[in-house]
Protein backbone atom coordinates (compact mmCIF):
# COMPACT_ATOMS: atom_id res chain seq x y z
CA UNK A 1 0.00 0.00 0.00
CA UNK A 2 1.71 3.10 -1.35
CA UNK A 3 1.15 6.37 0.90
CA UNK A 4 -1.64 7.81 -1.16
CA UNK A 5 -3.89 4.87 -0.20
CA UNK A 6 -3.79 5.17 3.59
CA UNK A 7 -4.23 7.81 5.47
CA UNK A 8 -1.39 10.61 6.35
CA UNK A 9 -1.95 12.68 9.25
CA UNK A 10 -1.64 16.57 7.79
CA UNK A 11 -0.40 17.74 11.19
CA UNK A 12 3.17 16.14 10.14
CA UNK A 13 2.43 16.09 6.13
CA UNK A 14 1.39 19.82 5.83
CA UNK A 15 1.57 22.13 9.13
CA UNK A 16 4.55 20.95 11.55
CA UNK A 17 8.06 20.89 11.57
CA UNK A 18 10.81 18.68 10.76
CA UNK A 19 12.02 19.13 14.51
CA UNK A 20 8.65 18.69 16.49
CA UNK A 21 8.17 15.40 14.28
CA UNK A 22 11.24 14.17 15.04
CA UNK A 23 10.80 14.74 18.91
CA UNK A 24 7.96 12.72 18.78
CA UNK A 25 8.87 10.00 16.37
CA UNK A 26 9.54 6.53 16.97
CA UNK A 27 13.11 6.81 16.72
CA UNK A 28 13.53 9.43 19.21
CA UNK A 29 11.36 7.63 21.71
CA UNK A 30 12.34 4.18 21.32
CA UNK A 31 16.26 4.73 21.24
CA UNK A 32 15.28 7.28 24.44
CA UNK A 33 13.69 3.52 25.75
CA UNK A 34 17.46 2.33 25.14
CA UNK A 35 19.01 5.02 26.99
CA UNK A 36 16.79 4.47 29.80
CA UNK A 37 17.78 0.83 30.31
CA UNK A 38 21.39 1.65 29.69
CA UNK A 39 21.12 4.09 32.63
CA UNK A 40 19.57 1.79 34.64
CA UNK A 41 22.46 -0.95 34.35
CA UNK A 42 24.71 1.14 34.41
CA UNK A 43 23.61 2.05 37.90
CA UNK A 44 22.62 -0.82 38.95
CA UNK A 45 26.31 -1.89 38.45
CA UNK A 46 27.29 0.60 40.19
CA UNK A 47 25.41 -0.34 43.17
CA UNK A 48 26.95 -4.01 43.25
CA UNK A 49 24.50 -5.91 40.79
CA UNK A 50 25.77 -8.47 38.64
CA UNK A 51 26.46 -6.32 35.25
CA UNK A 52 29.25 -6.46 33.31
CA UNK A 53 31.05 -4.22 31.17
CA UNK A 54 30.50 -6.03 28.05
CA UNK A 55 26.93 -6.03 28.66
CA UNK A 56 26.98 -2.50 29.30
CA UNK A 57 29.13 -2.24 26.17
CA UNK A 58 26.64 -4.06 23.94
CA UNK A 59 23.68 -2.27 25.68
CA UNK A 60 25.49 1.45 24.59
CA UNK A 61 26.03 0.21 20.91
CA UNK A 62 22.63 -0.86 20.05
CA UNK A 63 20.65 2.40 21.27
CA UNK A 64 20.27 4.10 18.22
CA UNK A 65 20.21 0.78 15.89
CA UNK A 66 16.63 -0.27 16.15
CA UNK A 67 15.18 -3.20 14.42
CA UNK A 68 11.29 -1.55 14.42
CA UNK A 69 10.13 -5.07 12.31
CA UNK A 70 11.78 -7.29 14.55
CA UNK A 71 9.88 -5.47 17.40
CA UNK A 72 6.51 -5.43 15.60
CA UNK A 73 6.86 -8.93 14.97
CA UNK A 74 7.59 -9.25 18.73
CA UNK A 75 4.59 -6.96 19.46
CA UNK A 76 2.17 -8.81 17.08
CA UNK A 77 2.42 -12.13 19.25
CA UNK A 78 3.03 -10.64 22.49
CA UNK A 79 0.72 -8.31 22.51
CA UNK A 80 3.12 -5.46 24.71
CA UNK A 81 5.13 -3.06 22.88
CA UNK A 82 7.56 -2.58 26.35
CA UNK A 83 8.03 -6.29 26.22
CA UNK A 84 8.24 -6.53 22.12
CA UNK A 85 11.63 -3.62 22.62
CA UNK A 86 13.06 -5.44 25.09
CA UNK A 87 12.96 -8.81 23.15
CA UNK A 88 14.24 -7.03 20.27
CA UNK A 89 16.62 -5.01 22.10
CA UNK A 90 17.98 -8.15 23.68
CA UNK A 91 18.52 -9.87 20.23
CA UNK A 92 20.86 -7.37 18.90
CA UNK A 93 22.82 -7.59 22.51
CA UNK A 94 22.01 -11.73 23.41
CA UNK A 95 24.64 -11.58 26.26
CA UNK A 96 22.57 -8.70 28.05
CA UNK A 97 19.57 -10.23 27.17
CA UNK A 98 18.87 -10.54 30.97
CA UNK A 99 19.67 -7.54 32.64
CA UNK A 100 18.12 -5.43 30.54
CA UNK A 101 14.83 -3.59 31.93
CA UNK A 102 15.70 -5.72 35.67
CA UNK A 103 13.54 -4.83 38.48
CA UNK A 104 11.62 -2.17 35.97
CA UNK A 105 7.77 -1.74 34.87
CA UNK A 106 6.66 -0.26 31.67
CA UNK A 107 5.99 3.12 32.58
CA UNK A 108 10.00 3.00 33.85
CA UNK A 109 10.45 3.67 29.82
CA UNK A 110 7.41 4.84 28.70
CA UNK A 111 6.50 7.53 31.26
CA UNK A 112 9.79 9.21 31.71
CA UNK A 113 10.50 9.42 27.94
CA UNK A 114 7.44 11.10 27.64
CA UNK A 115 8.54 13.43 30.43
CA UNK A 116 11.40 13.84 28.25
CA UNK A 117 9.84 14.43 25.28
CA UNK A 118 7.58 17.07 27.19
CA UNK A 119 10.82 19.14 28.19
CA UNK A 120 12.34 18.76 24.98
CA UNK A 121 9.05 19.53 23.04
CA UNK A 122 7.82 22.41 25.37
CA UNK A 123 11.73 24.12 24.75
CA UNK A 124 11.03 24.13 20.99
CA UNK A 125 7.77 25.71 21.95
CA UNK A 126 9.68 28.07 23.70
CA UNK A 127 12.02 29.36 21.32
CA UNK A 128 9.17 29.34 18.96
CA UNK A 129 6.85 31.21 21.08
CA UNK A 130 9.74 34.15 21.83
CA UNK A 131 10.31 34.61 18.50
CA UNK A 132 6.57 35.93 17.51
CA UNK A 133 6.46 38.08 20.96
CA UNK A 134 10.04 39.58 19.43
CA UNK A 135 8.41 40.63 16.10
CA UNK A 136 5.55 41.16 17.07
CA UNK A 137 7.39 43.93 19.47
CA UNK A 138 9.15 45.10 16.44
CA UNK A 139 5.71 45.45 14.52
CA UNK A 140 4.14 47.72 17.55
CA UNK A 141 7.32 49.77 17.42
CA UNK A 142 6.60 50.54 13.80
CA UNK A 143 3.30 51.46 14.32
CA UNK A 144 3.49 52.91 17.72
CA UNK A 145 1.59 56.48 16.74
CA UNK A 146 -0.82 55.50 13.91
CA UNK A 147 -4.01 56.09 14.57
CA UNK A 148 -6.73 53.73 14.26
CA UNK A 149 -10.35 53.01 15.29
CA UNK A 150 -11.07 51.16 18.27
CA UNK A 151 -13.90 48.88 18.83
CA UNK A 152 -15.04 47.03 22.12
CA UNK A 153 -18.51 44.79 21.39
CA UNK A 154 -16.77 45.23 17.53
CA UNK A 155 -18.75 48.73 17.09
CA UNK A 156 -16.78 51.95 16.78
CA UNK A 157 -15.13 53.41 19.83
CA UNK A 158 -12.30 55.29 20.90
CA UNK A 159 -9.65 55.48 18.71
CA UNK A 160 -6.64 53.47 19.62
CA UNK A 161 -3.45 52.82 17.79
CA UNK A 162 -2.11 50.16 15.42
CA UNK A 163 1.18 49.56 17.67
CA UNK A 164 -1.18 49.61 20.77
CA UNK A 165 -3.66 46.61 19.87
CA UNK A 166 -0.32 44.73 18.50
CA UNK A 167 0.99 44.62 21.90
CA UNK A 168 -2.49 43.48 23.34
CA UNK A 169 -1.80 40.56 21.32
CA UNK A 170 1.72 40.66 22.55
CA UNK A 171 1.03 40.29 26.19
CA UNK A 172 -1.16 37.56 25.75
CA UNK A 173 1.74 35.55 24.13
CA UNK A 174 4.07 37.24 27.26
CA UNK A 175 1.23 35.22 29.74
CA UNK A 176 1.72 32.24 27.91
CA UNK A 177 5.61 32.33 27.90
CA UNK A 178 5.62 32.98 32.09
CA UNK A 179 2.81 30.08 32.46
CA UNK A 180 5.30 27.45 29.94
CA UNK A 181 8.58 28.48 31.74
CA UNK A 182 6.61 27.64 34.89
CA UNK A 183 6.08 24.39 33.86
CA UNK A 184 9.25 23.30 32.39
CA UNK A 185 10.63 24.93 35.66
CA UNK A 186 8.47 21.96 37.80
CA UNK A 187 8.71 19.20 34.95
CA UNK A 188 10.75 16.27 36.92
CA UNK A 189 11.40 12.83 35.77
CA UNK A 190 9.10 9.41 36.99
CA UNK A 191 12.21 7.78 38.66
CA UNK A 192 12.58 4.43 39.17
CA UNK A 193 9.63 3.59 41.41
CA UNK A 194 8.25 -0.21 40.16
CA UNK A 195 5.04 -1.41 39.57
CA UNK A 196 2.83 0.35 41.77
CA UNK A 197 5.11 3.28 42.88
CA UNK A 198 6.49 1.69 45.97
CA UNK A 199 9.60 0.05 44.29
CA UNK A 200 9.48 -3.28 46.09
CA UNK A 201 10.76 -4.74 43.14
CA UNK A 202 14.07 -2.81 43.47
CA UNK A 203 13.83 -3.30 47.52
CA UNK A 204 13.98 -7.24 46.82
CA UNK A 205 17.06 -6.36 43.87
CA UNK A 206 18.88 -5.25 46.98
CA UNK A 207 18.24 -7.14 49.49
CA UNK A 208 16.07 -4.53 51.06
CA UNK A 209 18.86 -1.78 51.45
CA UNK A 210 16.33 1.35 51.26
CA UNK A 211 19.49 3.51 50.89
CA UNK A 212 20.38 1.55 47.87
CA UNK A 213 17.31 1.80 45.89
CA UNK A 214 17.25 5.47 47.21
CA UNK A 215 20.58 5.91 45.51
CA UNK A 216 19.66 4.16 42.58
CA UNK A 217 16.92 6.32 41.63
CA UNK A 218 19.26 8.93 41.54
CA UNK A 219 22.15 8.47 39.32
CA UNK A 220 18.83 7.33 37.13
CA UNK A 221 17.62 10.27 37.06
CA UNK A 222 21.05 12.04 37.30
CA UNK A 223 22.24 10.69 34.16
CA UNK A 224 18.92 11.22 32.09
CA UNK A 225 17.94 14.80 33.34
CA UNK A 226 18.79 17.39 36.09
CA UNK A 227 18.73 14.74 38.75
CA UNK A 228 14.93 15.62 40.05
CA UNK A 229 12.39 13.13 40.69
CA UNK A 230 8.50 13.37 41.28
CA UNK A 231 8.38 12.21 44.96
CA UNK A 232 5.62 9.91 44.71
CA UNK A 233 3.88 8.44 42.11
CA UNK A 234 1.76 5.29 41.12
CA UNK A 235 2.20 3.19 38.53
CA UNK A 236 2.26 6.49 36.35
CA UNK A 237 3.60 9.69 36.65
CA UNK A 238 0.69 11.98 37.46
CA UNK A 239 -1.89 12.48 34.49
CA UNK A 240 -2.27 16.06 35.76
CA UNK A 241 0.92 16.79 34.85
CA UNK A 242 -0.22 16.35 31.24
CA UNK A 243 -3.38 18.41 31.73
CA UNK A 244 -1.08 21.08 33.23
CA UNK A 245 1.37 20.66 29.79
CA UNK A 246 -1.37 20.97 27.06
CA UNK A 247 -3.23 23.25 29.25
CA UNK A 248 -0.22 25.66 28.21
CA UNK A 249 -0.13 25.05 25.01
CA UNK A 250 -4.12 25.69 24.83
CA UNK A 251 -3.22 28.98 26.38
CA UNK A 252 -1.07 29.72 23.44
CA UNK A 253 -3.56 28.64 20.89
CA UNK A 254 -6.37 31.46 22.62
CA UNK A 255 -4.13 33.93 22.34
CA UNK A 256 -2.98 33.16 18.49
CA UNK A 257 -6.89 32.30 17.97
CA UNK A 258 -7.78 35.69 19.25
CA UNK A 259 -5.01 37.62 16.95
CA UNK A 260 -5.97 35.44 14.14
CA UNK A 261 -9.93 36.50 14.32
CA UNK A 262 -8.54 40.56 14.69
CA UNK A 263 -6.49 40.12 11.55
CA UNK A 264 -9.51 38.78 9.76
CA UNK A 265 -11.48 41.21 10.56
CA UNK A 266 -8.95 43.75 9.96
CA UNK A 267 -8.47 42.86 6.63
CA UNK A 268 -12.05 42.27 5.65
CA UNK A 269 -11.94 45.90 6.58
CA UNK A 270 -8.71 46.56 4.15
CA UNK A 271 -6.78 47.66 7.35
CA UNK A 272 -4.24 45.36 7.51
CA UNK A 273 -3.36 42.41 5.57
CA UNK A 274 -1.58 39.07 6.00
CA UNK A 275 1.10 38.11 3.30
CA UNK A 276 0.01 37.04 0.23
CA UNK A 277 2.31 35.13 -2.54
CA UNK A 278 3.00 36.09 -6.03
CA UNK A 279 1.28 33.39 -7.42
CA UNK A 280 -1.26 32.76 -4.48
CA UNK A 281 -4.39 31.74 -5.17
CA UNK A 282 -7.40 32.84 -3.17
CA UNK A 283 -10.52 31.42 -4.79
CA UNK A 284 -10.86 28.62 -7.06
CA UNK A 285 -13.68 30.91 -8.63
CA UNK A 286 -13.16 34.41 -7.54
CA UNK A 287 -9.43 35.31 -9.15
CA UNK A 288 -9.60 38.59 -7.46
CA UNK A 289 -9.86 36.93 -3.84
CA UNK A 290 -7.05 37.56 -1.14
CA UNK A 291 -8.18 35.38 1.52
CA UNK A 292 -6.50 35.64 5.35
CA UNK A 293 -5.88 31.74 4.47
CA UNK A 294 -2.50 31.82 6.55
CA UNK A 295 -4.82 33.38 9.65
CA UNK A 296 -7.81 31.24 8.65
CA UNK A 297 -5.27 28.38 9.37
CA UNK A 298 -4.16 29.52 11.98
CA UNK A 299 -7.45 29.66 14.11
CA UNK A 300 -8.31 26.35 12.55
CA UNK A 301 -5.34 24.31 14.18
CA UNK A 302 -4.93 26.35 17.16
CA UNK A 303 -8.83 25.45 18.43
CA UNK A 304 -7.84 21.86 17.81
CA UNK A 305 -5.21 21.85 20.13
CA UNK A 306 -7.74 23.50 22.74
CA UNK A 307 -10.00 20.87 22.58
CA UNK A 308 -7.49 18.27 23.14
CA UNK A 309 -6.70 20.36 26.43
CA UNK A 310 -10.11 18.54 27.09
CA UNK A 311 -8.87 15.31 26.70
CA UNK A 312 -6.18 14.96 28.78
CA UNK A 313 -8.16 16.54 32.06
CA UNK A 314 -10.70 13.84 31.40
CA UNK A 315 -7.64 10.78 31.45
CA UNK A 316 -6.43 12.52 34.64
CA UNK A 317 -9.88 12.70 36.46
CA UNK A 318 -10.25 8.99 35.47
CA UNK A 319 -7.47 7.00 36.52
CA UNK A 320 -8.11 4.61 39.08
CA UNK A 321 -6.33 4.27 42.48
CA UNK A 322 -2.43 3.30 41.03
CA UNK A 323 -3.55 4.03 37.08
CA UNK A 324 -5.73 1.99 34.62
CA UNK A 325 -4.78 1.73 31.08
CA UNK A 326 -7.52 3.41 29.33
CA UNK A 327 -4.88 6.71 29.13
CA UNK A 328 -2.51 4.88 27.06
CA UNK A 329 -4.15 5.22 23.30
CA UNK A 330 -5.61 8.80 24.25
CA UNK A 331 -2.16 10.26 25.29
CA UNK A 332 -0.41 8.17 21.70
CA UNK A 333 -2.40 10.72 20.42
CA UNK A 334 -3.07 13.67 22.31
CA UNK A 335 0.43 14.40 23.75
CA UNK A 336 2.25 14.30 20.37
CA UNK A 337 -1.06 16.07 18.54
CA UNK A 338 -1.12 19.04 20.63
CA UNK A 339 2.20 19.76 20.34
CA UNK A 340 2.51 19.47 16.07
CA UNK A 341 -0.63 21.37 16.26
CA UNK A 342 0.80 24.64 18.27
CA UNK A 343 4.15 24.18 16.87
CA UNK A 344 2.43 24.73 13.35
CA UNK A 345 0.25 27.81 14.63
CA UNK A 346 3.41 29.56 16.14
CA UNK A 347 5.28 28.87 12.40
CA UNK A 348 2.01 30.59 10.47
CA UNK A 349 1.86 33.41 14.14
CA UNK A 350 5.43 34.31 12.56
CA UNK A 351 4.83 34.31 9.04
CA UNK A 352 1.97 36.54 9.54
CA UNK A 353 3.78 39.21 11.43
CA UNK A 354 7.00 39.06 9.48
CA UNK A 355 4.81 40.04 6.60
CA UNK A 356 2.11 41.60 7.94
CA UNK A 357 0.64 44.71 5.54
CA UNK A 358 -0.92 47.83 6.86
CA UNK A 359 -2.59 50.44 4.71
CA UNK A 360 -2.23 53.89 6.56
CA UNK A 361 -4.55 55.88 4.30
CA UNK A 362 -7.68 52.81 4.29
CA UNK A 363 -7.10 53.52 8.08
CA UNK A 364 -7.51 57.04 8.49
CA UNK A 365 -10.41 57.42 5.94
CA UNK A 366 -11.78 54.46 8.34
CA UNK A 367 -11.43 56.68 11.26
CA UNK A 368 -12.33 60.00 9.64
CA UNK A 369 -15.90 58.39 8.78
CA UNK A 370 -16.43 57.70 12.42
CA UNK A 371 -14.25 60.45 14.01
CA UNK A 372 -16.83 63.46 14.05
CA UNK A 373 -18.61 61.12 16.54
CA UNK A 374 -15.47 60.48 18.72
CA UNK A 375 -15.02 64.05 19.13
CA UNK A 376 -18.48 65.20 20.35
CA UNK A 377 -17.21 65.31 23.91
CA UNK A 378 -14.20 67.61 23.00
CA UNK A 379 -16.54 69.66 21.12
CA UNK A 380 -18.76 69.90 23.96
CA UNK A 381 -15.93 71.12 25.99
CA UNK A 382 -15.15 73.48 23.51
CA UNK A 383 -18.67 74.90 23.42
CA UNK A 384 -18.26 75.54 27.58
CA UNK A 385 -14.92 76.95 27.42
CA UNK A 386 -16.26 79.35 24.91
CA UNK A 387 -19.44 80.90 26.75
CA UNK A 388 -21.91 77.81 25.98
CA UNK A 389 -24.31 76.01 28.21
CA UNK A 390 -23.26 72.58 28.66
CA UNK A 391 -26.84 71.42 29.04
CA UNK A 392 -28.12 72.60 25.52
CA UNK A 393 -25.05 72.01 23.88
CA UNK A 394 -25.00 68.46 25.20
CA UNK A 395 -28.97 68.47 23.44
CA UNK A 396 -27.73 69.81 20.54
CA UNK A 397 -25.22 67.67 20.00
CA UNK A 398 -27.40 64.82 20.85
CA UNK A 399 -30.09 65.49 18.16
CA UNK A 400 -27.52 66.44 15.36
CA UNK A 401 -26.08 62.85 15.66
CA UNK A 402 -29.08 60.99 15.67
CA UNK A 403 -29.45 63.02 12.31
CA UNK A 404 -26.01 62.22 11.12
CA UNK A 405 -26.44 58.76 11.71
CA UNK A 406 -29.46 58.56 10.03
CA UNK A 407 -28.05 59.96 7.20
CA UNK A 408 -25.33 57.89 7.06
CA UNK A 409 -27.40 54.49 7.64
CA UNK A 410 -30.15 55.37 6.03
CA UNK A 411 -29.09 57.26 2.48
CA UNK A 412 -26.29 55.74 2.34
CA UNK A 413 -24.46 59.62 2.85
CA UNK A 414 -21.23 60.59 4.45
CA UNK A 415 -21.23 61.89 8.60
CA UNK A 416 -21.67 65.07 7.98
CA UNK A 417 -21.91 65.84 11.63
CA UNK A 418 -19.42 68.36 11.31
CA UNK A 419 -21.28 70.67 9.11
CA UNK A 420 -25.00 70.30 10.98
CA UNK A 421 -22.97 71.88 13.95
CA UNK A 422 -20.93 74.46 11.60
CA UNK A 423 -24.38 75.73 10.40
CA UNK A 424 -25.92 75.55 14.26
CA UNK A 425 -24.66 79.35 15.71
CA UNK A 426 -24.41 77.46 19.02
CA UNK A 427 -20.72 76.07 18.13
CA UNK A 428 -20.00 79.26 16.27
CA UNK A 429 -17.08 79.94 18.38
CA UNK A 430 -15.38 76.58 18.20
CA UNK A 431 -12.98 75.62 16.58
CA UNK A 432 -14.76 72.45 14.87
CA UNK A 433 -12.07 71.22 12.36
CA UNK A 434 -9.51 71.75 15.09
CA UNK A 435 -11.52 68.91 16.88
CA UNK A 436 -11.06 65.97 14.15
CA UNK A 437 -7.18 65.70 14.71
CA UNK A 438 -6.86 62.19 15.51
CA UNK A 439 -4.03 61.84 17.94
CA UNK A 440 -5.86 63.46 19.81
CA UNK A 441 -8.03 61.15 21.19
CA UNK A 442 -5.72 58.12 21.43
CA UNK A 443 -4.17 59.07 24.74
CA UNK A 444 -0.79 57.54 26.25
CA UNK A 445 -1.48 54.40 23.53
CA UNK A 446 2.13 54.94 21.57
CA UNK A 447 3.89 55.60 25.01
CA UNK A 448 2.03 52.88 26.10
CA UNK A 449 4.20 50.51 23.39
CA UNK A 450 7.18 52.49 24.20
CA UNK A 451 6.35 51.19 28.41
CA UNK A 452 5.62 47.76 26.91
CA UNK A 453 8.59 47.13 24.74
CA UNK A 454 11.03 48.55 27.57
CA UNK A 455 9.91 47.13 30.53
CA UNK A 456 7.89 43.79 29.58
CA UNK A 457 9.75 42.49 26.06
CA UNK A 458 13.34 44.03 26.69
CA UNK A 459 13.52 41.40 29.56
CA UNK A 460 12.68 38.75 27.18
CA UNK A 461 14.73 39.68 24.72
CA UNK A 462 17.65 39.26 27.29
CA UNK A 463 16.86 36.28 28.50
CA UNK A 464 16.40 34.18 25.66
CA UNK A 465 18.67 36.29 22.73
CA UNK A 466 19.49 33.07 20.77
CA UNK A 467 15.55 32.65 19.98
CA UNK A 468 14.93 36.35 18.87
CA UNK A 469 15.58 35.43 15.07
CA UNK A 470 16.09 31.83 14.88
CA UNK A 471 14.52 29.57 12.47
CA UNK A 472 11.17 30.65 11.86
CA UNK A 473 10.19 27.41 10.00
CA UNK A 474 8.71 26.81 6.74
CA UNK A 475 4.88 27.55 6.12
CA UNK A 476 4.34 24.79 3.21
CA UNK A 477 0.99 24.71 2.06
Amino acid sequence: MSEFESYQNPLITRYASTEMSRTWSSQTRHATWRRLWVALAESQQELGLDVTDDQLASMRAAVEDIDFEVAANYERDLRHDVMAHVHAYGDQCPEARGIIHLGATSCFVTDNTDLLLLVESLELVRDRLVGVIHHLALFAAANRDLPCLGFTHLQPAQPTTIGKRATLWCYDLVLDLEELEHRLSSLRLRGVKGTTGTQASFLSLFDGDHDKVARLEQLVAAKMGDGRVYPVTGQTYSRKIDSQVLGVLAGIGISAHKAGNDIRILQHRKEVEEPFGKNQVGSSAMAYKRNPMRSERMCGLSRYAISLWDSTADTAATQWMERTLDDSANRRLTLPQAFLAIDAVLILYRNIVDGLVVYPEVISRRLNEELPFMATEEILMAGVRAGGDRQDLHEAIRVHSQAAGEEVKQRGGENDLIDRLKQDPQFAGVDLEGTLDASRFTGRAAEQVDDFIASVVEPIRERHSGALDGDAGEVTV
